[in-house]
């Protein structure tokens, strides 16, 4: 079938005929008349020079073949029912999102449907207050800009700026006053960071303003807990900068990153800071935009999947049941000075998971400390590497032998040690099995 181009037809006084009954046939003699056409409901062949347009709608394939073949012998495009190899009109599924007619042509309904889905959560939730925003707006610039390519531009750099999150967010008085700012200085360009958490692994467990911030960003600042296929969702056009940490490894000092994120933002840049899992759990973010609030510089946090979260979820293991556990605790396993830096006594009681991340190097003193305080041996532990990606593998066994068992596994960071009954539950629901490694079943 040769492709359609999509047009929009202005109908005012144009004859078009509908023939056909049922739901169809009026729906599309509604949208016709609303449109200003002059239809013609018809059951049968009454085609005139003076038709426009033909729908086919009969719910009788023969009756719609023989209009089709007269609508052809007068050169009259036609919409067959069913039947785009005959049809010269391919109608597309229309959605109205936020003030604006979305139309979407496919031959396959499914695809369209699926295209519909996808269009309607790829829009952030708030763009209605844009299209009201932007409304508002269009007497001042005209004042400023007459109109053209430099409007135009202004408007672009504009809405997929510093200004337009805020209206997202409900913060109109602060996006009226960058609005203001940047007529005044004849450009929209302000510099913003998005603290971004990046989740676990998985790239589709990113959240839906995640990918939309992503997609908009001049430069991006990553570390090592940052999955590849979340790096891969950038345009080819923004600049990657390589923050990464290690154990007892910190190529970029945490006051450097600070300082990095705060001049980029300042000469104008909107900035990516991707951190792995949630930027709020052991993840420092708390400490970068105190930095970013003292120098000015506008900012947003993206929540992301905490690693506790997306690993337990994928290794079938649900962090509270109420069998099992009421409560759960995340620690981190970092090494301090003098040792681990962690309330074991506070960890040890029962009805509770206790989750520790970042403790791979330090696992059997971590599992040490815990039998130490009390926590019975053979209490059911889980070990989760690389979770939510295709190389995941789960060991599992007891506190007093995790660390035993994953010296001999060859395990490699990041990751994640889950400590409590709700492990027991793993036999009965895991259900993610990686293709990489191993799942370790």
């Amino acid at each position: 079938m040769v492709q359609p181009v999509p047009l929009g037809l202005v109908l005012r006084d144009r004859h078009c005929v509908v023939a056909g009954e049922g739901a169809d046939a009026r729906a599309m003699v509604e949208r016709l008349r609303a449109a200003g056409a002059d239809v013609i409901e018809s059951g049968g062949g009454v085609l005139t020079d003076s038709v426009a347009l033909v729908f086919a709608l009969h719910e009788d394939p023969d009756r719609n073949r023989a209009l089709a073949r007269e609508a052809h012998a007068r050169r009259i495009p036609v919409h067959v029912r069913d039947m785009p190899e005959l049809s010269d009109i391919h109608l597309p599924r229309v959605w109205t999102l936020a003030d604006a007619d979305v139309a979407v042509f496919h031959p396959d309904p499914d695809i369209v449907d699926d295209l519909g889905v996808r269009l309607r959560t790829a829009l952030p939730s708030g763009y209605a207050r844009i299209v009201d925003w932007v409304r508002r707006g269009r007497e001042r610039l005209a004042c400023r800009f007459p109109g053209g390519e430099p409007r135009t531009g202004f408007w672009r750099n504009l809405l997929s700026g510093a200004a337009a999150e805020r209206v997202l967010a409900g913060q109109e008085k602060q996006a009226e006053a960058l609005l203001e700012q940047s007529l005044a200085s004849g450009s929209p360009s302000r510099g913003e960071v998005y603290l971004i958490g990046a989740g676990p692994g998985d790239p589709d467990l990113l959240t839906l303003r995640a990918v939309r911030l992503l997609q908009q960003c001049d430069a991006v600042l990553y570390d090592r807990l940052v999955a590849p296929a979340v790096l891969e969702l950038l345009p080819a056009s923004v600049e990657r900068i390589y923050v990464g940490k290690q154990r007892d490894r910190h190529p970029v000092p945490q006051a450097e990153i600070n300082n990095r994120l705060r001049d980029l933002a300042l000469s104008g840049r909107r900035v990516a800071r991707l951190k792995g899992g949630d930027p709020f759990i052991f993840g420092r973010g708390g400490e970068e935009i105190e930095e970013l609030m003292q120098a000015g510089v506008h900012f947003q946090v993206v929540p992301g999947i905490t690693a506790a979260s997306g690993c337990a979820a994928y290794a079938g293991i649900p962090l509270t049941h109420r069998d099992y556990a009421q409560s759960c605790v995340f620690v981190t396993g970092h090494r301090r000075e003098g040792g681990l830096d962690v309330d074991f006594r506070a960890l040890v009681r029962p009805g509770q998971t206790v989750v520790c991340y970042m403790g791979l190097h330090t696992l059997d003193a971590f599992c040490r400390g815990l039998v130490d305080e009390g926590m019975d041996p053979d209490t059911p532990a889980a070990l989760v590497e690389q979770g939510t990606t295709d190389r995941q593998r789960v060991i599992i066994a007891s506190v007093g032998d995790l660390s035993a068992r994953t010296a001999e596994a060859d395990v490699r960071a990041p990751t994640l040690a889950i400590i409590g009954d709700v492990v027991r539950l793993r036999e009965r629901l895991a259900w993610f099995r990686g293709s990489g490694r191993g799942d370790g079943f």
